[in-house]
């Protein structure tokens, strides 16, 4: 015990110290934001670098503050990728301000679970009244909000948009079942019924809409959208006309307004129609853009909202407030808590009917006081303060859209309505990744690719909060630069590979000259010497002939010249017992069918040896020449 309490006094943080520490914290924060320009905006080091830093295994005993924020400098810092750098354009904004900050220390300080209304009160009932200001913020119906005059809606702050999405499609997939036992009756099976089920997105929804179908064991159909990546009615419903042909149900659909390869926003208009029609559940998924909303000009783009069933938009990327702040809201949300509801004894209170617990609205049990971060920034910048904000990144990205359309190397892929532009280099994809890394990797600027109609694209997106036009061109400096240097390097490869292909076809011109120089020379070979091309030929003795054709005189006196025949002659002349052979020539599209000759008893010359062996000098045999194809 006296251990334990000298080490309380003497080591652990008090009240006293953590009023200095957490001043020098406020400094350290305020210095790395203001000087954060000056660093690389993505660092220089490979996976795994940090664990050479840092020992493997925890130390046993106090170690001093300044030691561990030494090694916050000297080992992390170095490892990170900076977001609130004004270089920083990939993705799309991290929202961070200082208000969002100060809501975070506070929360972390409170330390609540808040899973029931029971177990934090204020931070329960805060997120209610904080979704209904942002729900009226962004131009939501009424049916989205809780304190609405016979609203079965409301708002809760989720995660993460990933998360939003797969709670809404488990919510939907429950009322599908439902509805589908009532159809076919209560002894079918779930996992049957779950066969029949079909989700629907386009090919620019985010993955996370993938990730949740399979988590929820359901189909997903992705369907191709426009020209302009924005999903339209028709194509949703002949889809769904097809599925439901072949025996499925369609139950889901998510349609995302503000995508992330390009920003597209799918239109609601035609596609809440239908899935009114077909009885689906629709979710619009507005992670980026919804924030967006908070500006009237913006709100044409959200037409159609009215048939969703569920929205989400992430104030964490767009609406200065620091992750993770995903909000959802629904518009019954029995429909949603019937999905997810489990009810313990040990989490039950006296409130439970009356009250909101936000356990039963999302998959995780333990919440933080999310809420305070929204009341904070709201309150501090104030909706016009916000609007500015938005806005001033919407016209930057006009500013980079126009430096863009400018240079006559590059071309514009994306419709740009809000902070984010698409473009792209005349030429290849694979120029254009080549343009990509080399820009990422001398960590001045970081942009990330999409796919646009096959099309690789560099995303641009404005993130900064206190994003000025002189970041803009210092921006587009760096990567009007970069893109010479990539081009003439380009250019410079494919001479070279153009002198290559010239050398391999001039090879290739002397190998074949070379080649048919020697076929000639081997066709001369082969005319003159016989044995070259038909390695049946045969060397016979002429003695050996006259003996093999039944001359018994002496042959002394014939001379021992031989003669070259090929094998069907030779067969012939010595003797062999047969009637016919057939012989093709080469390259020639001729047969000869050779027999020798059967000669009658009364001949005279027959029995005469002189006369046979004047046959045999003279070499005549008859032939019987047949032609053929």
């Amino acid at each position: 015990i006296h251990f334990y309490k000298s080490l309380l006094n003497e080591d652990i943080m008090d009240g006293q110290e953590f009023k200095v520490r957490g001043r020098q914290m406020v400094d350290y924060i305020i210095e790395y934001l203001e000087d954060i320009e000056t660093r690389r905006v993505t660092p220089a080091i490979e996976p795994g670098y940090l664990s050479e830093l840092i020992p493997a295994s925890a130390p046993h005993d106090p170690e001093p503050w300044e030691d561990v924020m030494k090694d916050v400098d000297e080992k992390i810092m170095v490892g990170m990728t900076h977001w609130q750098h004004p270089r920083f354009h990939a993705y799309f904004p991290a929202g961070n301000s200082f208000p969002s900050i100060l809501a975070d220390m506070l929360s972390g300080a409170i330390g609540c679970v808040g899973f029931s209304w029971a177990a934090a009160p204020s931070c329960t009932e805060l997120e209610t009244i904080m979704l209904d200001w942002l729900g009226k913020m962004v131009g939501l119906p009424p049916q989205f909000l809780s304190q609405s005059p016979g609203s079965r809606g409301g708002g809760v702050i989720q995660a993460s948009a990933s998360e939003c999405v797969l709670d809404c499609l488990l919510a939907a997939r429950a009322q599908a079942i439902r509805a589908l036992k009532v159809k076919m009756g209560d002894q079918v099976e779930d996992t049957v019924l779950l066969s029949k089920l079909m989700a629907y997105c386009s090919k620019e929804a985010h993955s996370c809409v993938e990730k949740a179908a399979m988590i929820g064991f359901v189909k997903l159909r992705i369907l191709e959208p426009d020209d302009h990546s924005v999903l339209r009615g028709a194509r949703l419903k002949e889809a769904m006309m097809e599925d439901i042909e072949n025996g499925l149900y369609p139950f889901f659909v998510s349609t995302t307004l503000g995508t992330t390869g390009c920003c597209a926003f799918d239109r609601l208009d035609e596609i809440g129609p239908v899935c009114k029609e077909m009885g689906a559940w629709l979710h619009v998924d507005a992670s980026y853009a919804g924030s967006a909303f908070i500006c009237p000009e913006f709100r044409p783009l959200l037409n159609g909202v009215e048939y969703a069933q569920s929205f989400n938009m992430n104030p964490n990327k767009w609406m200065l407030v620091n992750f993770d702040c995903s909000t959802m809201w629904v518009t019954d949300r029995y429909k949603l808590t019937q999905a997810l509801v489990v009810d313990p004894l040990y989490l039950q209170h006296s409130y439970s009917e009356s009250a909101i617990d936000y356990r039963h609205w999302g998959i995780p049990l333990s919440r933080r006081f999310r809420s305070l971060k929204l009341w904070f920034v709201i309150r501090n910048f104030g909706v016009s303060g916000l609007q500015e904000y938005v806005r001033n990144h919407c016209r930057l990205a006009k500013v980079f859209e126009a430096k863009v359309e400018a240079d006559t190397r590059f071309r514009v892929m994306n419709d740009v309505k809000v902070g984010l532009v698409c473009f792209r280099l005349f030429g290849s994809n694979q120029l254009n990744q080549k343009l990509l890394t080399t820009i990422n990797a001398s960590g001045k600027l970081h942009m990330v690719p999409a796919s646009v109609n096959d099309y690789f694209v560099i995303r641009f997106c404005v993130c900064a909060q206190s994003a000025t036009e002189e970041d803009i061109d210092i921006a587009w400096k760096i990567i009007s630069e970069i893109a010479s240097e990539v081009l003439k390097t380009m250019q410079a490869e494919e001479q070279s590979e153009d002198r290559e292909e010239d050398d391999v076809v001039k090879a290739m011109q002397k190998k074949s000259s070379e080649t048919l120089e020697h076929k000639r020379s081997f066709f001369v070979r082969m005319v003159s010497d016989p044995k070259l091309y038909n390695p049946k030929i045969v060397k016979i003795d002429r003695r050996q002939k006259l003996q093999n054709m039944g001359v018994t005189s002496d042959c002394s006196d014939i001379s021992p010249m031989h003669s070259w025949v090929s094998w069907p002659l030779a067969v012939l002349v010595q003797g062999v017992e047969i009637d016919e052979v057939s012989m093709r020539f080469r390259n020639w599209n001729t047969t000869l069918s050779l027999s020798p000759h059967q000669a009658s008893s009364s001949s005279s010359t027959s029995s005469s040896p002189r006369n046979g062996l004047k046959a045999l000098e003279d070499e005549n045999v008859t032939e019987n020449v047949t032609k053929a194809k």
